[in-house]
Order: C-alpha cells, then sequence, then structure tokens
C-alpha cells in the first residue's frame, strides 16, 4: 500500500463542483490520495478532469453510491479516512418528473455511505478518531425567504420539491450518525453555483448556449425569482476549510452575497455576449427572452448568511457576481463559439 497521509473518496467527482474539488484536492495535497467515486450519470462527465487524470495521487472508481457492497470494498482497500459527499441528483426540474431516482440516490445513497462508512471506521483501533464524513448539501432545503432575510444554520426546514425533500432527508441522516453513533461529520448548504464546466440544462450554461444557437432565451414566470450566486471555485475553497478545521457536528451556511434575479441573470449575460461576440443576425441577444409558464412549487427568493463560515474559518469569496460571470462566459465562448 502506498504510504499516503490521507485516502479521501470524494464522490460525484465528475460532476459539475466535484471535478472543481477533485482538482483543488489533488494539485494542492499532493500528500493525500483522492479517490473519486462517480456512477457517470448524465452529469459525469471525466473530461473535465482530462488535466489531472495521470496523476499519482489520483485514482477514479466507475460506481454507484447506492452498491453498499463496492463501497464498503472501497472504504477497506483504500483504507479510507475521508469521505467528502458531493454525488446527488441536482436538477428540480428533474426531480419534479421523476422524485423516485432523487430519493433513491439522494437519500439512500447517502445511507449506503454513511453505514459503510460507519462499520469500516469503528473496526478500527482508532474508531472515529482522524476520520470525517462531509456531506455537501444545498439551501433549497430551506424552501423560500420573503423579500427580506437570510437563511441561517439555525433556519427551520421547509423544502418545496422532490429534490430539496431528499436533499433535506439525507442532511438528516448524516447529523443521525453523529449523534446516534458519534461519527465525525460536517455538514453545509450552499447557494446557487455557476462557472465553467457546470452541465448544460442549468440555467447560465442554458442562457449562454441558446444565446450563441441564437434560440429563444426561455424564462420563468415573471423572472423575479432572486438567487445568492456563488462562484464555483470560491465554493471549492469553502469545502477545503470545512473539511479541514470545521468542528465535528456542525452546519455550515456557503453564500456569495450576491442575490440577482433570473432577469438580471439574463441581462447581464447577454450584454457581455453583445460585446464580445455580437449577435450575427443583428440586434441584442435579449431579444430571445421568453417567457414561460413557471415550474411548480418554485421557491420566489433564496439568500445566504455565510457570517459563521467567514467568522469562525476565516472565509471569503475571491470572486464577485460581475468578475465570475464574465469569467464564466469567456470559458463557455471559447468552448461553444
Amino acid at each position: 500500500m502506498d504510504s499516503f497521509k490521507r485516502n479521501i473518496i470524494i464522490t460525484g467527482g465528475a460532476g459539475f463542483i466535484g471535478s472543481h474539488v477533485v482538482r483543488l484536492f489533488v494539485n494542492k495535497y499532493p500528500e493525500y490520495r483522492i479517490i473519486n467515486l462517480d456512477k457517470l450519470t448524465y452529469a459525469g462527465n471525466l473530461a473535465n478532469l482530462k488535466d489531472i487524470e495521470d496523476k499519482p495521487n489520483y485514482i477514479f472508481v466507475k460506481a454507484d453510491i447506492c452498491d453498499f457492497g463496492t463501497i464498503q470494498e472501497l472504504l477497506v482497500r483504500y483504507q479510507v479516512d475521508g469521505i467528502i459527499h458531493l454525488a446527488a441528483e441536482s436538477h428540480v426540474d428533474r426531480s419534479i418528473k421523476d422524485p423516485f431516482t432523487f430519493a433513491q440516490t439522494n437519500v439512500m445513497g447517502t445511507l449506503a455511505l454513511l453505514q459503510a462508512a460507519k462499520l469500516y471506521w469503528e473496526s478500527l483501533p482508532e474508531k472515529y478518531e482522524g476520520k470525517r464524513f462531509y456531506h455537501i448539501s444545498t439551501d433549497e432545503v430551506y424552501g423560500a425567504l420573503g423579500e427580506t432575510g437570510f437563511f441561517k444554520e439555525t433556519t427551520p426546514y421547509d423544502p418545496s420539491s422532490p429534490y430539496s425533500a431528499s436533499k433535506a432527508s439525507s442532511d438528516m441522516l448524516v447529523r443521525a450518525y453523529h449523534r446516534t453513533y458519534g461519527m465525525n461529520v460536517t455538514v453545509s448548504n450552499c447557494s446557487n453555483n455557476y462557472g465553467p464546466k457546470q452541465h448544460p440544462e442549468k440555467l447560465i450554461p442554458k442562457i449562454i448556449s441558446n444565446a450563441l444557437s441564437e434560440k429563444n432565451i426561455p424564462i420563468y414566470g415573471d423572472g423575479k425569482n432572486v438567487r445568492d450566486w456563488l462562484y464555483v471555485l470560491d465554493h471549492c475553497k469553502a469545502i477545503d476549510l470545512i473539511f479541514h478545521k470545521g468542528k465535528s457536528g456542525e452546519t455550515y451556511n456557503i453564500g456569495g452575497h450576491k442575490e440577482r434575479n433570473n432577469l438580471q441573470i439574463v441581462d447581464a449575460i447577454c450584454s457581455i455576449l453583445d460585446k464580445k461576440c455580437p449577435k450575427k443576425s443583428g440586434g441584442s441577444y435579449k431579444d430571445l427572452i421568453v417567457f414561460v409558464s413557471d415550474r411548480p412549487g418554485h421557491d420566489r427568493r433564496y439568500a445566504i448568511d455565510a457570517t459563521k463560515l467567514t467568522t469562525e474559518l476565516g472565509w471569503k469569496a475571491d470572486e464577485n457576481f460581475d468578475t465570475g460571470i464574465v469569467k464564466t462566459v469567456d470559458w463557455y465562448l471559447e468552448k461553444l463559439a
């Protein structure tokens, strides 16, 4: 067995956020072995990790988090002492059409990981000492806010969609394993991520790709739904901090303090594209905006209070929305244009 200081499984490591986390850990911690466990469903793409696939401290394993036996075997084989759990079904629209898949992956998959970790770590002489199970979740578990106020770590759960209900369930299971068995866990709930390599059906990539193809840009309802936007690399920085320095049993909210409604997002992207890649048929990309009927259970506003993370762990976002969105558009222009 090669001697690494730590052996960490990152689930969902071929996905949007996961691939950025894997890259950060592989490059920043050459003394850690990083095992990327991903089922490679529609949202997973190993091309996201081409630049690190040959690194000596990186291993990819194609597996399903619901496959309890495989997870158990991997924990023992690699002597895993840390799990960073990002694997999840995460698209709200898909959850409305197919809630069973979301419950299976997000709830039962998380339970399989927790139970496999419990059995392996409790079999060791040191038990949970030096181990950590870190579960990455969403601010959608809190439901919707009014015009004012912010989600805090103490905000009661009030999920609206099958997606957010499945994530709320998985959060509760992680906390239960801490309270019942003494497992060393942390949970974080983050706001909407954006940045390079995001799956094309999400809002920002969809706006960019539709605009460049001169297709209609669909906006739900009146376009006034507000989200707090977090640049993906700032989220990774927070994950790194929480994994290493977060207090066991604690939850940390991660937010960009960058509230924008959907119309403002489209407007910002179209303005950047109008300058960088003018519309072939003339006029502005904003002319492509069309309003479509709202989706069921569409929460009006989310906003995160990340004070605990900034004061206790010293986290600070590097990007504001105006800089982050330009970097994001530039990446897609290079890829799509």
